[in-house]
C-alpha cells in the first residue's frame, strides 16, 4: 500500500513540475516573439 501512495505522490509531483516549466517556458517564449516582432516593425520614414 505504501507503495502505491509513493508513485501517486511522484507522479503528481511530475507533473505539476512539468506544467510549471511549460507555462514558464512558454509564457518567456510569447515575450521574446513579441520583442522580435517590435524589432523587425519597420519604424516611421
Amino acid at each position: 500500500m505504501f507503495s502505491r501512495g509513493f508513485w501517486t505522490l511522484l507522479t503528481g509531483a511530475a507533473l505539476i513540475w512539468y506544467s510549471t516549466v511549460t507555462v514558464y517556458v512558454g509564457w518567456k517564449g510569447i515575450r521574446d516573439i513579441k520583442e522580435m516582432l517590435s524589432r523587425l516593425r519597420p519604424g516611421p520614414k
